[in-house]
């Protein structure tokens, strides 16, 4: 179930680049607005605030005005496919895409082709969804750097827009696309998401194909959506997740999404260690606000412990060598905006393949650890603030055990910039998530903020 919302165009078309997904499927269904009409809305945005932001690497123009061609003629004959349908989005420049370059953000590969769709492409062009940009990612999957500078924060220009799905979260909460897709090994979703202020959906390890994707920790790797609200994350999770001939680590598992379900009948825990943790007094006192305002609203909150770990940078760097191998012999590494990228890289070359098992030994402990710590609750809140640290962090570990996590904005701070928190569900249990989620965002009232320098 899908929420319907009562909409009107309005005079000025400008006006809907911020509106959330559902709403800009109901002017498309309704047919109040075309596809070519929104096509080049977010064309025209991306030419004029793509280089402030510095987040596009490759326009898919004239792909675009075909697909949006295409639905309008389908909707106009009757045949929508869903919500998707005729939506301008972007994707993270390690996705394939036919006929454009895919370039890791990494000079080496600037003008490299990849003469395919990932199957993740292939999933939203069938849902009818319009593909206009590559968006920028930090080289080689990491950080916000790529061979064309830093990519911004729509919010502060003067602050990088965090992990390697930089991009994506700039275009996305600057109004340029309907939505983007990003990726996650360590937090290139979460980070960017919180730095960017978008609903930024890290799902269950497994649930989307990565065919197609640039392999940055083959066990470690998710592919997610990062939206303006958390229920166009779960239509989007709905169209792109589902088993691949190509990707055998995916199952065949149904995306559950219930627009009517009332997220307060869900337990909710909390760390409240992580908030005590808090040195900061402002984040301290916003994140305090918000479980106040979560206890009124599901009444007191569960305290919850996860395990703490930082083997997810371990494991990582061991695999992003592993597949780094042939780049780093044929030294390409030298031609890296972070040349300590491949030293680093180098470094994991060394470690004995009985230290990695070890690790992933470990790492099984630490999925039941965290199993039998989210059993009395069914979504668990962290602040933001601290997405990397190593020990206070949950995604770190998150990543490691494959749980979903959702990153949501909650309010600005007196810098202007976007305060947030993180919500932690169980394994292929994203609605959930999604549904606290966007009751979260309509709370707090974040759903109505937009960045003052592109609204």
């Amino acid at each position: 179930q899908i929420s319907k919302p009562s909409v009107e165009r309005p005079a000025n078309l400008e006006d809907i680049a911020f509106w959330p997904l559902t709403h800009l499927a109901r002017l498309l269904e309704t047919r109040q607005v075309s596809s070519i009409e929104l096509t080049n809305l977010y064309l025209s945005r991306l030419k004029r605030h793509g280089p402030a932001l510095n987040c596009v690497v490759t326009l898919t123009e004239d792909r675009a005005r075909t697909q949006a061609s295409k639905a309008d003629e389908e909707i106009e004959a009757g045949l929508y496919h869903g919500p998707l349908h005729g939506i301008p989005y972007g994707v993270k420049d390690i996705i394939a895409v036919r006929g454009y370059p895919t370039t890791w953000g990494a000079a080496p590969f600037a003008d490299r082709v990849i003469d395919e769709d990932a199957t993740v492409v292939q999933r939203l062009d069938g849902a009818g969804a319009v593909l206009v940009a590559k968006l920028t990612t930090g080289e080689l999957a990491f950080g916000d750097r790529w061979f064309g500078g830093r990519t911004n924060s729509p919010w502060n220009l003067e602050v990088g827009s965090s992990g390697s799905s930089a991009g994506s979260g700039a275009a996305t909460a600057a109004g340029l696309v309907g939505f983007a897709i990003g990726t996650d090994t360590g937090g290139s979703i979460l980070g960017p998401s919180e730095q960017c202020g978008v609903v930024g959906l890290r799902p269950t390890f497994g649930r989307v194909s990565r065919h197609g994707v640039m392999a940055a920790g083959t066990t470690l790797d998710k592919i997610g959506p990062m939206c303006r609200s958390a229920e166009g994350a779960a239509l989007v999770l709905h169209a792109i997740a589902g088993p691949d001939d190509l990707d055998f680590s995916v199952p065949n598992i149904p995306v559950n999404w219930d627009a009517g379900m009332d997220a307060t009948d869900l337990r909710l825990g909390y760390l409240a260690y992580v908030v005590e943790a808090e040195e900061d007094p402002e984040y301290r006192a916003h994140h305090s606000h918000i479980i106040e305002l979560l206890n009124d609203q599901w009444g007191e909150l569960h305290p919850v412990e996860l395990p703490a770990s930082n083997l997810n940078f371990f494991v990582e760097y061991v695999e992003r060598a592993a597949g780094f191998t042939e780049f780093l012999q044929d030294g390409l590494d030298v031609e890296l905006v972070r040349p300590r990228h491949g030293t680093e890289l180098r470094t994991h070359h060394l470690v004995p393949a009985v230290q990695y098992l070890q690790a992933n030994r470990m790492r099984q402990k630490l999925m039941e650890e965290t199993h039998q710590a989210l059993s009395e609750v069914d979504v668990v809140l962290s602040p933001h603030g601290i997405w990397w640290h190593p020990h206070l962090s949950p995604s770190p570990l998150t990543s490691l055990t494959g749980h979903p996590v959702v990153a949501v904005p909650t309010g600005l701070g007196s810098n202007g910039e976007p305060f947030g928190v993180t919500l932690i569900g169980h394994l292929y249990r994203e609605g959930e998530l999604l549904s606290v989620a966007q009751r979260l965002l309509e709370a707090t009232g974040f759903d109505k903020q937009r960045p003052p320098l592109f609204s």
